[in-house]
């Protein structure tokens, strides 16, 4: 836990990120504390900002908020602070009311609001001021996610000196849903003030291209992989995010998740076969999807609710926002119906959670389910779908997952499906509960031999080495 104040030295590698890797809580009686808020990023990254002495600055989480420069467990954290009105206006509104929305295929949606866009300037410009106070000279940037697309540029008018990389955490829009944006061309040049702009995929790298030299001066570099802007070379990739999948791996062989997926399963009335849904509760899940699709397969009589149980898991998510609540409600009403047609006393045919659960625990119900349903109607990765593979080390369980979501671009040998389509998902469903075990195995042993080799500290060196980042001093970069 963070240690207070302290004099901190420039850094020679800076992470910039909307939130900082712990937050700040308000206790009932008045009082603050630190939360260490756990991610992939944090793991991927924190040992490339140790070997540097490098800085992570971010939002603490909490508005109005100030708080001075601390040491976490050696990490240097610059907290950068945000007004309510910011919050609501920068995070929740155009962040996540107009870029989140529009990101995603337009699913709900997006409001473009001019006091939003005013607001995301200006939060954008305050973080250039505090990154460029914190970095060394000719410095290593990496700044992440939607949130900041306007920094690269604003920092690099600030400090040309420094070495700037982005990457974008969720899908980059087609360039025809793109262009609805009206700030579409500062959007696009603030992104171009990096060195390295990242996507998950080529899709998003080749939208991004053709955006850039439409909207702006930029030129066709050589290749397809970079563009000239400003006399400068800006180099654009598809660079994959995963996951710690060793760690993973690790933790779902402990006798502890191994006996805590035996009673999860004992507590489910020992059922033929578990299917299981894991989602932080947004529009952009196709958790109503799924639902849809295991309803209809009990109505139809090809499944029945005496062998087979399904859980959803919706993790709380933005629920001061409207749009989520009524969604919320219409999930919780799709589970009354399905368990009000098909549950017997003591016996629901859909157990739902709507609760964050630990790690361990997450990773019993991974090793409890024979089938992992991952529907988003469009998703940047879900990482959900590799942590599922990462805890299987029986090759036992099968991956339905639609094909819009990034990780359907590596784990190919998931059954593969079109979340628009309910009859595909349906009937993938009941592929995967009805596939011999021979044909599973031999699908999970694929997946778990790209989602191992493929981890979180592979993506990390891949983006950084691609950025030009030198090797910090005594160790290899």
């Amino acid at each position: 836990m963070p240690t207070g104040s302290t004099t901190l030295s420039d850094a020679e590698f800076v992470v910039v990120a909307n939130r900082l890797p712990v937050d700040l809580e308000k206790l009932p009686d008045g009082s603050q504390r630190w939360k260490r808020s756990p991610g992939g990023l944090v793991t991927a990254l924190e040992p490339m900002l140790r070997s540097r002495e490098g800085a992570w600055v971010g939002w603490p989480g909490l508005a109005d908020a100030d708080v001075e420069p601390l040491v976490e467990d050696g990490l240097q954290l610059h907290p950068v602070r945000l007004s309510a009105q910011e919050v609501e206006e920068y995070y929740e509104g155009f962040s996540n009311g107009t870029l989140w929305p529009l990101y995603h295929d337009v699913v709900a949606p997006p409001m473009f609001h001019r006091h939003w866009w005013q607001a995301y300037v200006r939060v954008n410009e305050r973080f250039a001021e505090v990154v460029a106070g914190v970095a060394a000279r000719n410095a290593t940037v990496w700044i992440q996610d939607y949130q900041l697309q306007l920094l690269p540029a604003a920092l690099r008018r600030l400090r040309p000196d420094l070495r700037i990389g982005f990457f974008l955490h969720i899908p980059f829009p087609p360039t025809e849903l793109f262009m609805q944006l009206p700030w579409r061309r500062r959007i696009i040049e603030g992104l171009l003030g990096a060195d390295l702009v990242g996507f998950h995929t080529p899709g998003g790298t080749r939208n991004f291209r053709w955006l850039a030299t439409r909207l702006t001066d930029a030129t066709p570099g050589q290749g397809r992989t970079e563009v000239t802007y400003d006399g400068r070379t800006v180099k654009l990739g598809a660079f994959p995010i995963s996951i710690d999948s060793a760690a993973l791996d690790k933790l779902s062989r402990t006798p502890e998740v191994l006996e805590r997926a035996k009673q999860i399963r004992a507590d489910l009335g020992d059922p033929a076969k578990v299917v299981l849904g894991v989602d932080r509760l947004d529009y952009t899940k196709g958790i109503d999807v799924r639902l849809r699709a295991f309803e209809e397969l009990l109505s139809e009589g090809r499944v029945d609710p005496e062998d087979v149980v399904m859980i959803q898991l919706a993790t709380p998510s933005r629920e001061r926002v409207e749009h989520y609540q009524k969604m919320r409600n219409d999930i919780e009403q799709s589970v009354g119906r399905i368990n009000g047609e098909y549950a017997r006393v003591g016996h629901p045919a859909v157990h739902y959670l709507h609760q964050s659960l630990p790690r361990e625990e997450l990773a019993a119900f991974f090793v409890a389910a024979d089938v992992m349903l991952v529907t988003p109607l469009r998703d940047g990765m879900n990482l959900v779908a590799k942590e599922y593979v990462a805890c299987r080390h029986d090759n036992g369980g099968a991956l339905v997952l639609s094909e819009f979501a990034g990780a359907a671009y590596e784990l190919k040998d998931a059954i593969l499906v079109n979340p628009h389509d309910t009859d595909g998902v349906k009937n993938a469903l009941h592929v995967a509960l009805t596939m011999p075990r021979e044909d599973a195995a031999k699908r999970m042993r694929a997946l778990r031999r790209q989602v191992l080799t493929h981890d979180v500290d592979r993506w990390a060196r891949s983006f950084l080495d691609a950025l030009g980042l030198p090797p910090a001093d005594g160790s290899a970069s």
